[in-house]
């Protein structure tokens, strides 16, 4: 989306194709973004949707998608709904709008002059449909993976057969290989990239400035904001466990302490937050986007949990750029020697602390806590224009005026 309003500005004629929200499944929408790409030409063209019918195994609705990376498996429907995910939708449930979408944009490239196709993905779907395009036509053709393909956190997670785990490899490596260029988010994709295509450019998520953000009075209280989705493998177990020990020998901390939490919870973590008492809990399940950033701009610190998962080096979840925006000191729970430890340390926006290191974190959340009574929790972060999306979507433009050239 972003992409698309900068490009706009920067001369570039976007031309957005993407399917019908009254035949597709999601589990939130946010139409507030809409005001983001006005005058934009946006094409939507018709799908067959199946995760309606996931939905209604493992969760009883119709209507709603489910939250990527969300894999259930503690019902016996939850196993069946995981196992048919896995193995008879591939790339992802998103397969059924390929050829709908190849036989339009046969048709649609025939009669408009289009210089270039940017493929967006997860769902990866959307890159067979530059691959499909790629051998009928022969355009120019950018695949953009936002997230990885078989090394995304929760592929790990699907009951996978050996069978389809190939057929996911070979359709990631052809993709890589047919592309005229590959554009990834980070270094480590990069690297693991690099195999397949020499064709390749990072270029990370970022943030756009929301002027409202930059004003917001901080909490009162020693608040800790995580925003975003925490499945199970989200969880940071470790610091509830420590938040629980230190409230149970400071009696001024627990008095201060406060956890936000906005979006969806597993039920995990739901559990692991009865230690705490009702008061210093604020869970919110969703919020637009605009109002998201004045909750990170008024907290005194903005909590960055990596998913503990094989490929947890290379995630560089998007709400890191968002909280680079808010100023707010970041306390991340990850790999330190990973893509969000390099960017944290480029920044000097925050501190990460390793999976397992509970004595760092203690130690990390007692200095937060002495600065805050101090009234001196502050950060000073640096180069962080770096990441501002209209300064990536420049870098962008010159990726397509290559390719294009």
């Amino acid at each position: 989306m972003y992409f698309a309003k900068h490009l706009q500005q920067l001369g570039w004629e976007p031309i957005v194709i993407t399917v019908d929200e009254h035949q597709a499944a999601y589990p939130v929408m946010d139409y507030s973004l809409l005001e983001e790409v006005e005058g934009i030409c946006v094409i939507k063209t018709a799908t067959k949707e199946p995760l309606r019918f996931y939905s209604l195994l493992t969760s009883g609705n119709t209507k709603s998608g489910i939250p990527q990376g969300e894999i259930k498996r503690k019902s016996i429907l939850g196993k069946v709904a995981a196992f048919i995910r896995g193995n008879y939708f591939i790339p992802d449930a998103r397969k059924f709008w390929i050829q709908p979408s190849v036989n339009f944009l046969s048709n649609y490239l025939e009669k408009n002059h289009i210089d270039a196709i940017i493929t967006t993905g997860p769902p990866h779907s959307m890159h067979i449909i530059g691959l499909e395009l790629k051998k009928k036509l022969g355009i120019k053709w950018i695949s953009d993976f936002r997230d990885p393909w078989t090394e995304i956190d929760y592929f790990q997670q699907l009951p996978l057969t050996k069978k389809a785990i190939k057929k996911h490899q070979d359709l990631e490596q052809v993709v890589l290989r047919k592309s005229d260029m590959v554009i990834v988010v980070g270094e480590t994709m990069k690297d693991k990239f690099l195999k397949y295509t020499k064709k390749i450019e990072v270029l990370t998520n970022g943030f756009d400035t929301i002027e409202t953000s930059l004003t917001q009075e901080l909490d009162e209280k020693f608040s800790i904001t995580h925003v975003g989705l925490m499945n199970s493998d989200r969880n940071p177990t470790i610091l509830w466990e420590v938040l629980n020990e230190i409230s149970n020998t400071n009696l001024n901390f627990k008095n201060d302490l406060r956890i936000k939490l906005i979006g969806k919870l597993d039920d995990a973590v739901i559990q692991d937050l009865k230690v705490f008492d009702h008061n210093t809990i604020e869970t919110i399940p969703y919020l637009d986007h605009k109002d998201i950033s004045k909750y990170q701009a008024s907290s005194q610190i903005l909590l960055l949990s990596i998913n503990e998962v094989p490929s947890a080096k290379g995630i560089i979840t998007g709400k890191i750029f968002e909280y680079l925006q808010a100023k707010r000191p970041i306390l991340a729970i990850g790999p330190e020697d990973g893509d969000a430890a390099m960017i944290l340390k480029n920044t000097n926006a925050g501190t990460i602390v390793g999976f397992k290191n509970k004595t760092a974190l203690k130690a990390t959340i007692l200095k937060l806590y002495k600065d805050f009574k101090e009234e001196k929790l502050f950060v000073k972060s640096t180069n962080i224009e770096q990441f501002h999306r209209k300064n990536i979507t420049r870098q962008l433009a010159q990726v397509i005026k290559k390719v294009v050239s």
